[in-house]
C-alpha cells in the first residue's frame, strides 16, 4: 500500500487493500488459525510468502485502474 500513496487516487490502494482483505481472509493460513483457535493448540502456518501471493500481485500488474 505504501507504493500506492503516488497513485492517481486514493481509491487505487483502495482496491489493493480490499482485495488484500479479501483474499487473506479465504487463506490456508486463516483456516488454520481458526482451527487452531478452536482446538486450543498452536498453528502451523501453511501458507509462505515466496510462494502463496495472491495472483493480483505485484501492486496491481492484473488490476484496472482506468
Amino acid at each position: 500500500l505504501w507504493r500506492l500513496s503516488a497513485a492517481p487516487h486514493p481509491r487505487n490502494a483502495y482496491w489493493i487493500d480490499s482485495r488484500a482483505i479479501q483474499s487473506r481472509g479465504q487463506s490456508a493460513d486463516a483456516r488454520e488459525g481458526i482451527a487452531a483457535f478452536l482446538d486450543k493448540r498452536d498453528a502451523q502456518w501453511p501458507d509462505a510468502v515466496s510462494r502463496d501471493m495472491p495472483g493480483f500481485y505485484p501492486w496491481g500488474e492484473a488490476l484496472d485502474f482506468q
